[in-house]
Parts: C-alpha cells; sequence; structure tokens
C-alpha cells in the first residue's frame, strides 16, 4: 500500500515538471518571435528594401498646394485692378507715412483684403509685418470679447518708429478687421472707445460689403473708400493672365461663361478656373465644364419649368419640379435664374413681377434659414402660375 501512494506521488511530480518544461518552452518561443517582429519591423533593418526618394524642391511643392487666390494676390498697391482713386490715395498716405482709419466696403472679390494687405507689406517690409499687423475675420470673431481681448491688448503696445536694421518706419501698427459689417452692435460700441484711446499707436481698417451695417460713430473716424464692381475687361484680362501662367487651356466662351457666373466676382471667378482646371487637367476647359462646376441649373430646366407654369395644372407642376429636385439642382440656384428670367420677361406686367419678386424674397429666406427645397420651391411656382394664369393687367 505504502509503495502504491509512493509510486502516485513520484507520478504527480514528474508530470508537473513535464508542464512547467513545456510552458517554459512556449513562453520563449513567444519571447523569440516578438523580438524578430521588432526587429523586422525597425526602420533601417534589413527587413526593410529602402527606396533612394528623389529630392523635391520644397518651394515647387509649397507653390503646388497654395490656391491660386493666394498665389495671385497682389503684393503692391500698383498691382491692384480698377480702383485707381484708392490707389491713388493710399500712395500718397504711403509716402508721408501718415495713414488715416481706413474703411472699405463694396462687391465682394473686388480687392477690398488684397489693397490693404498690400499697403502694410510696402509700409513695414515683410520683417515687421507680423509683428505689426493684426488681421481678424469679423464674420467669426464678432462678439465685444474679441475687441476686449485681442483688439485691445494688440492695439496698447506701443510701435517703434525705427526698424531692426536702423531704418525709419510708421510709429503706428495695423489692425484689420475684415467682414466688420458682422460685428455686434457692442463689439462696434467697444472698438470706436479703442479707436479713440489708441489713436497714437494704432490704425484700423474696416472691410464690409454693407457701410450701413456700420454705427456711424465708427464711420465718422474713417476715411471711406467705396470698391467698384471690376468690368468685363478686367476680369478677362486677369482670367486670361492666370490661363497663361497656369498652363490652362481654355475657350473663348468659357471665360465669358465664367464672368457671368462670377458675377463680377473676381475671387470666386480664379476658384472656380481652378476647380475646372483639376478637375479636366490638361483637356480643353470648355462652357459646360464651367457651368457644371458652377452648379448652374441648364437654362432650358428653367425655360421648362415656366412652360409648365402657363399650363395651368398643378399635378404637372408637381410633377417637373420632383424631377429637377431628383436630379440634384440647387433650390437657390433655382430662385436666381428664375428671377433673372421673370424680371426681364415681357409677358407679364409690372404689378405681377413685383408680387412674384416679393415671394421670391421670401423663399430664399426660408431656404437660407434651412426650410424644405421642395416645399418652398413648389410655394413659389404655384404662386408663379396663379400670376401668369389668373392676374393679368
Amino acid at each position: 500500500m505504502l509503495d502504491c501512494i509512493q509510486y502516485n506521488n513520484n507520478l504527480d511530480c514528474c508530470l508537473n515538471i513535464f508542464i512547467l518544461y513545456h510552458t517554459l518552452v512556449i513562453i520563449y518561443l513567444l519571447i523569440s518571435a516578438v523580438n524578430t517582429m521588432h526587429a523586422f519591423l525597425k526602420p533601417g533593418s534589413s527587413g526593410f528594401i529602402k527606396r533612394k526618394e528623389k529630392p523635391v524642391s520644397t518651394e515647387t511643392t509649397k507653390e503646388a498646394h497654395i490656391p491660386w487666390v493666394e498665389k495671385y494676390r497682389p503684393r503692391q498697391i500698383d498691382d491692384v485692378a480698377y480702383q485707381d482713386e484708392v490707389v491713388h490715395v493710399l500712395k500718397k498716405s504711403l509716402q508721408g507715412s501718415d495713414l488715416p482709419n481706413l474703411l472699405f466696403y463694396g462687391p465682394p472679390g473686388t480687392g477690398k483684403t488684397s489693397t490693404i494687405l498690400a499697403a502694410a507689406r510696402e509700409l513695414f517690409g515683410h520683417d515687421m509685418y507680423r509683428s505689426r499687423v493684426l488681421e481678424l475675420n469679423s464674420s467669426d470673431e464678432r462678439g465685444i470679447d474679441v475687441i476686449r481681448n485681442k483688439v485691445k491688448k494688440f492695439a496698447q503696445i506701443s510701435a517703434s518708429a525705427v526698424r531692426p536694421d536702423g531704418k525709419p518706419c510708421p510709429p503706428f501698427k495695423i489692425i484689420i478687421l475684415d467682414e466688420a459689417d458682422s460685428m455686434t452692435l457692442a463689439a462696434q460700441t467697444a472698438l470706436r472707445r479703442t479707436m479713440e484711446k489708441e489713436s497714437k499707436t494704432t490704425r484700423f481698417c474696416l472691410i464690409c460689403n454693407y457701410v450701413s451695417r456700420i454705427i456711424d460713430p465708427i464711420t465718422s473716424r474713417c476715411a471711406k473708400f467705396r470698391f467698384k464692381p471690376l468690368t468685363l475687361e478686367i476680369l478677362l484680362k486677369r482670367l486670361q493672365d492666370i490661363s497663361k501662367k497656369e498652363q490652362v487651356v481654355c475657350k473663348e466662351d468659357a471665360l465669358q461663361a465664367l464672368i457671368q457666373v462670377s458675377e463680377g466676382d473676381l475671387r470666386r471667378a480664379i476658384t472656380l478656373l481652378q476647380s475646372v482646371s483639376r478637375l479636366k487637367g490638361e483637356e480643353q476647359i470648355t462652357k459646360q465644364d464651367i457651368l457644371e462646376v458652377a452648379g448652374i441649373v441648364p437654362e432650358d430646366v428653367i425655360r421648362n419649368i415656366l412652360d409648365v407654369c402657363h399650363s395651368d395644372s398643378y399635378d404637372k407642376l408637381n410633377l417637373a419640379l420632383k424631377e429637377i429636385i431628383c436630379n440634384g439642382h440647387s433650390g437657390l440656384q433655382i430662385v436666381c435664374q428664375l428671377h433673372d428670367l421673370i424680371m426681364f420677361s415681357e409677358e407679364l406686367g409690372d404689378k405681377q413681377k413685383c408680387v412674384i419678386g416679393e415671394k421670391m424674397a421670401v423663399v430664399d429666406k426660408c431656404m437660407m434659414d434651412g426650410a424644405d427645397e421642395y416645399l418652398q420651391l413648389l410655394d413659389l411656382l404655384n404662386a408663379i402660375m396663379n400670376q401668369i394664369c389668373h392676374e393679368r393687367e
């Protein structure tokens, strides 16, 4: 009996030793595999075959990724197109280093921001530009806290009349407030007080589209300049120059369509041209390409919906509108193109145009606020149909 028990104990001991041995072997194999994998994945190890990369010029890479709007932005005041009065006054001010507070207003894409940036570069040069110029977009930073914190603190910093290299420079800084018409009333009131207190060390340049949204105490403290919409000749010349420099093959009617779509906004025209060139590559750009990228609804579609309005059938109108919406056309773009056709139509009287125009304004506001495009367009087209078929002067 004792011999049997001793035999079982010896057997258990051998079994435990066997299990422990195999466990250690497995752990050793796992550690070896992990070390091998680390050595393989380590950069520069024999697991990788290094490819000799061709050296790429940093300047070429940067230029390839710069938007054309920034790449061809005027760097000097003389490069600003079709704003002769503003350029003349600014050049006189720069010669005496005596710059007043400025208020630039006018349509978008006419060179307001580019003009003041070019003036600031000529005043301070490349080295002092960052320390002397503060640029803020008031559509994003439009509250009173921005005026109290960023603007006021920057305005209180004193400015020297001598550059680090010993050359003289204007003893003031420039604060650029882009889209200033988006600022709240409280922010504009706080800005007025800052303009008064820091007039010795800081000049302000306010840029906006609608000068009527700027309070009178601010406008009275600024020299106001209105930027005129660019003429067709200026737009065409600038677009042709960019097309030539970027080696873009563009038909004449395509450039004309680009100007018509941009509505005098040079920035929008350049952006559209770059988008179409990226889409087409080295192929020739046509008028149809411009209209597709710009999201313009085909003219025959707009005329077809007006013809359906003449039918005095709500069911046909509903089906035609559903087809347009299913094709993915923008509701706001449809309203804009309908407006142009109706306002220049000779079939409708002035009273009918007034009613339709008022309805268009309401529909446009509702869609801007996020209303359903299908319902709003259906309401507008129903009003147009009623004026065409039932309201005769």
